[in-house]
């Protein structure tokens, strides 16, 4: 079990000393504001700027035209899928600014910059743009049935996946002995960090180097993705991101504001800033979500899963954002069927082009829309062949002795205890005394559910991080990574990683994050950062004392006699062996800053890179109990318990945080966040906080959360992830209380108060027929 150290970044937050990129500041520098169409759908005949560029304090206007002189690119999809018939989905090239068409509300046309805000804010009220209004398709719904977007795809299908087994499935539907079905909705939902987007650019003409100053997961892979959007060599820019105020996935790629504000640095020679607003925020991020799916179960006649059929539609929105194609199928696809004995699947996901913002990760990332998915199903199965909730999931749980256990997609579960987790959380959350908790509900005129889910998640743990472990002439250690904190406290998890490595003492340790000039790696999603920058700084550890066994022996004259490391009441040292002679890691580094060695000339500074092998599988049983109010539909979450194998746990302070936070933002996505967009006109409806309702502190319960460690076999560490886990189980645990409170299979989110009791209505009306 891990030490829980408090966060150590928390001191510099709570006194007001943290720095995000609003607080830096550079002379001369200039501001800019977007002008940003008020149409979905419709072509630019004509963009003029004349006006604006003669007003006070103006220093420019770029547009598309400017861009293209420039020789900039456009924006990339990074993550594409192969379609059933092998072909790549449909291009939608994301120009920086609009070139002659737009296909979303709040898409840049023109790019304004000025000495002040308000001057630029002023002046971006003059630039007209002649529009051509077209048909709009706003919705999904509309997308599949309404006017063509982009003419390369008709009928807006973008791409058109399956897989696993259609033949397979056939056979054993026809054979089984019930058949539950579902067809589920997951609401658009936007991330709304506390601190908006936002992009600082400078450019040094005298080396034709740029800098970016901008909020990321992961300043590395914003200086590649940025360079190569600007058509130079990565070399020539430097990513710098400092403390980040929450980014949930959605600051995980990159965005036209972050090249157009380098580009303006450069052709007006002084350093442009941009940050949005709100209601910017609405319009312009890539919100998450969006789908349509319809699954079905075939079981025999003990409620054993036989196969599974999925069929979805999900939204892509007006272009394809970097891993758009990649979340509504491979990230939770492969997932599919969660952790239970599911034989046989087939999966078919469609993908459409709507005029809405472009859709991306958002905190999970197609792993609660599996999730949510396979459990509202497994309810579903429970009420149609008449076991209880838990009883079916135990039926179908692999058991300890049957791990590895390979999915259908191939992917090996390699540890954990699945039936040991539902039961033990079946016991913590007191089901057993459920009926009278409901009982008690009733007297008081309050309808009570119970809500269960066993979830499954699947970590990014693909490709490689870097990490270097350094040491200061003031005898403290340093520590670079290139993933990124957005709130999760990286800088003390990772200083408790190498402190416990070479047994240096925590607080010597000093992490350093955010700036492409040290690593440049993948970064911060998937909840892969201690799986991959972690492994990263345990190989580079070991690495310091692979190289201070060889110096110490000179050091310590140990004369060819051997010369071992050991923790000795957590103190790292050399040792030679058969000798009181020893020396600390902290020691011997002052010791080689004092006096080179030959071949040391760098010391036991080491730098490393972690090469994923195998994904890990985060996993846990959720239950929920709500109360409703019949006459108002309001419902109140009263319990909630949460049993989650992480394995491995490092600090259970900053992983309880993760599971609260996620935890709370899946409730808000199942009671009340909506971002809806008209389906005719592709208006956004819920562009501000007075139209798109997020979880307040009264809204949540006091969580019950616990855990259990089962490492993985599969990381050295032996930890799985914990940063999404929370909103990938919350979504099924609560919706599965809300059902069963009103008394029906299922309730599409959000479960407002307006929905729920019409629910009720219709249930009681149901009921009295």
């Amino acid at each position: 079990m891990g030490q829980s150290v408090r966060r150590t970044e928390d001191v510099r937050f709570v006194t007001g000393r943290g720095r995000y990129t609003d607080d830096f500041r550079f002379p001369g520098e200039a501001f800019a504001c977007f002008v940003r169409t008020p149409h979905a759908h419709a072509r630019i005949l004509f963009v003029g700027s004349e006006e604006a560029v003669a007003a006070p304090g103006v220093l420019g206007v770029l547009t598309h035209k400017d861009v293209e002189a420039f020789g900039a690119g456009s924006m990339p999809c990074l993550a594409p899928v192969t379609s059933r018939d092998g072909s790549q989905p449909k291009s939608s090239s994301k120009p920086l600014l609009a070139r002659d068409r737009v296909t979303f509300v709040g898409e840049g046309v023109a790019m304004v910059v000025a000495e002040t805000l308000a001057l630029a804010k002023d002046a971006a009220e003059l630039v007209t743009v002649d529009y051509e209004p077209l048909d709009a398709a706003g919705t999904l719904d509309a997308a599949r049935t309404g006017p063509v977007i982009w003419e390369n795809a008709p009928g807006n299908l973008v791409f058109d996946w399956a897989a696993g087994d259609a033949s397979a499935c056939a056979a054993a539907f026809a054979r089984g002995d019930h058949t539950a079905s579902i067809e589920v909705l997951q609401n658009r939902v936007c991330a709304n960090p506390i601190e908006t987007r936002n992009a600082i650019g400078q450019y040094n003409p005298a080396d034709g180097q740029y800098t970016l100053h901008t909020g990321s997961q992961g300043a590395g892979g914003v200086r590649d993705r940025v360079a190569s959007v600007l058509k130079i060599p990565r070399e020539k820019l430097r990513a710098l991101t400092p403390d980040v105020g929450g980014g949930f996935g959605m600051k995980g790629f990159i965005y036209p504001e972050q090249p157009l504000v380098l580009i303006a640095a450069k052709l007006l020679g002084r350093p442009v800033r941009w940050s949005a607003d709100r209601t910017e925020s609405f319009l312009a991020d890539a919100h998450g979500r969006d789908m349509r799916m319809r699954a079905e179960l075939a079981l025999d006649a003990q409620g054993r899963i036989l196969a599974l059929r999925i069929d979805g539609t999900a939204n892509m929105g007006g272009y394809l954002s970097q891993f758009a194609p990649f979340i509504p199928t491979l990230a939770g696809g492969r997932i599919f069927g969660g952790v239970y004995r599911v034989p046989c699947v087939h999966a078919a996901i469609k993908g459409y082009f709507s005029n809405s913002a472009p859709v991306d990760a958002y905190r999970g990332a197609g792993r609660p829309e599996a999730a949510y998915l396979m459990e509202r199903l497994m309810d579903a199965a429970a009420t149609l062949t008449g076991l209880d909730r838990v009883e079916i999931r135990r039926r179908n749980l692999p058991a300890k002795e049957e791990l590895p256990y390979r999915n259908w997609f191939g992917l090996e579960f390699d540890s954990g205890n699945f039936p040991f987790m539902l039961e033990e959380c079946v016991r913590i959350a007191d089901v057993a005394g459920f009926v009278s908790r409901r009982t008690q509900s009733e007297r008081r005129g309050k309808r009570r559910g119970l809500g269960i889910a066993y979830y499954v998640e699947i970590t990014a743990s693909n490709g490689s991080e870097p990490a270097a472990v350094k040491f200061t002439e003031g005898g403290g250690v340093e520590v670079f990574v290139a993933t990124q904190s957005s709130g999760q406290g990286h800088e003390t998890a990772f200083a408790q990683v190498v402190a416990a490595r070479l047994g240096v003492p925590f607080e010597m340790v000093t992490v350093r994050q955010g700036d492409s000039a040290w690593a440049s790696g993948f970064g911060t999603g998937g909840s892969r950062s201690l799986n991959m920058a972690g492994g990263a700084l345990e190989v580079a550890s070991d690495e310091v004392i692979r190289k201070g066994k060889s110096v110490a022996a000179h050091v310590l004259q140990a004369g060819g006699t051997p010369v071992g490391f050991h923790l000795d009441d957590g103190v790292g040292a050399f040792h030679v062996a058969g000798t009181e002679r020893a020396i600390t890691v902290l020691d011997l580094a002052l010791e080689l800053k004092r006096e080179r060695v030959a071949g040391f000339e760098e010391g036991l500074d080491s730098e490393a890179e972690y090469r994923g092998a195998a994904p890990t599988f985060p996993n846990g049983c959720h239950i929920c109990e709500v109360e409703i109010d019949p006459d108002t539909g309001q419902v109140e979450v009263v319990s909630y318990q949460a049993l989650d194998d992480f394995g491995r746990v490092i600090n259970p302070m900053l992983v309880a945080g993760q599971v609260h936070g996620g935890v709370a933002q899946g409730l808000g996505q199942a009671l009340m966040e909506n971002c809806v967009y008209d389906g005719a006109s592709g208006q956004i409806l819920t562009a501000t906080f007075s139209d798109y309702a997020m979880p307040r502190a009264d809204d949540l319960p006091d969580m019950i959360f616990a855990y259990r460690e089962f490492p993985c076999a599969t990381h050295a560490m032996g930890a799985k992830g914990c940063g999404e886990a929370g909103t990938v189980g919350a979504l099924p645990a609560v919706m599965s209380a809300i059902a069963d409170a009103i008394g029906v299979v299922h309730l599409d989110m959000p479960a407002t108060p307006e929905r729920v009791w019409r629910a009720l209505r219709t249930a009681q009306a149901l009921g009295s027929s």
